[in-house]
Parts: structure tokens; C-alpha cells; sequence
């Protein structure tokens, strides 16, 4: 194994374990040394690759960004359609909807350019994609709650395997 191919394949095992480590404790609750005991490494290895710990959170969400966009470009034929592909992606990404839950609460007030301003941005685009323009205040109220069910559906089922919490999770927030 060349240099290289180890440099990638220490940051894929950082990454792993980070991303177990966060989905686990959270974020905050997690240190750059916590990360290097999970991974057999110093901290300064782990720091190496990932310094400060924001750019190792960056890495792990970027893909989940990415996915985001998609679904909130694509065009459903209905509110059913969209719930459906919501609640598939929010399942998917669970380890990474934990990671962000810790900057969710605070997205309101997120200064611009913050990663709290683009949270706010996705979660603003999902509500309009789930309460549609000009929502009466009984469609505002289940588009905050289909919300709600999911961030938390999944945060507290981490334990739980996939293919158990996405066909009930999809069946409460359809049933919202």
C-alpha cells in the first residue's frame, strides 16, 4: 500500500468513526481524542487530517447536502410522493441528521455564512415543500410536526436498524 492509499484510508476510518462517535454522543460530546482512541491513532494523527474538528463535521455532511439538494429540486406529484422520499433520505442519513440536531435549535438566530444559516435554509425549503406557499394555519402545524417526528424519530432510534424505523417513521409522518 502506497503513502497515499494509506493517508485515504486512515481519513475513511476517521471518518467512520467520527461519524459512529457523533451519531452516538453528539457532536459536542465528542473530542478529537475520542475520535483517535475509537481509530487507534494520537490526536495529533486525527488532527493531521481533520483540524479543527468543524472541517471533519463539513466532510460527513457534505454528501447528506449534496442528497438534499436533489430532493429539494426534484419535482413529486404530490405532497404523499415528497413525505415518502423525505422520510427514506432523513432515515439514510440519521448519523448525520444527529450530527446536526445539536445546531438546529440555534438556526433561527445563525449569523450569515454560518453552518447554522444552511440548516436553516434546508429546513425552511422542507417546510415549504410540505406546507406548500401561503399555508392555512392547520397545514403550517403539520408541516412543523412531520418535522419534528422525523429530527427526533431518528435521533432517538439510532439503535434500531434501518429497514425497522423507516417503514414506521414514513407511516407516522404520511399519517400527519
Amino acid at each position: 500500500m502506497t503513502t497515499l492509499e494509506q493517508g485515504r484510508d486512515t481519513r475513511t476510518r476517521i471518518l467512520a468513526a467520527a461519524r459512529e462517535l457523533f451519531a452516538e454522543r453528539g457532536y459536542a460530546a465528542t473530542s478529537l481524542a475520542d475520535i483517535a482512541a475509537a481509530v487507534g491513532l494520537t490526536k495529533t494523527a486525527v488532527a493531521y487530517h481533520f483540524h479543527p474538528k468543524d472541517k471533519l463535521a463539513a466532510e460527513l455532511i457534505a454528501p447528506c447536502a449534496d442528497e438534499m439538494l436533489d430532493l429539494l429540486g426534484a419535482d413529486f406529484p404530490d405532497r404523499r410522493a415528497f413525505v415518502t422520499a423525505l422520510v427514506a433520505f432523513t432515515v439514510r442519513h440519521r448519523a448525520v441528521i444527529r450530527l446536526v440536531m445539536e445546531d438546529l435549535g440555534g438556526a433561527d438566530d445563525a449569523p450569515p455564512g454560518s453552518p447554522g444559516e444552511a440548516i436553516r435554509t434546508f429546513r425552511d425549503e422542507i417546510f415549504a415543500k410540505l406546507a406548500g406557499p401561503d399555508p392555512s394555519p392547520d397545514t403550517r402545524l403539520r408541516g412543523w410536526a412531520v418535522l419534528g417526528a422525523l429530527q427526533w424519530g431518528v435521533v432517538q432510534t439510532m439503535d434500531l436498524p434501518e429497514e425497522r424505523v423507516l417503514p414506521t417513521l414514513t407511516a407516522a409522518a404520511l399519517a400527519i
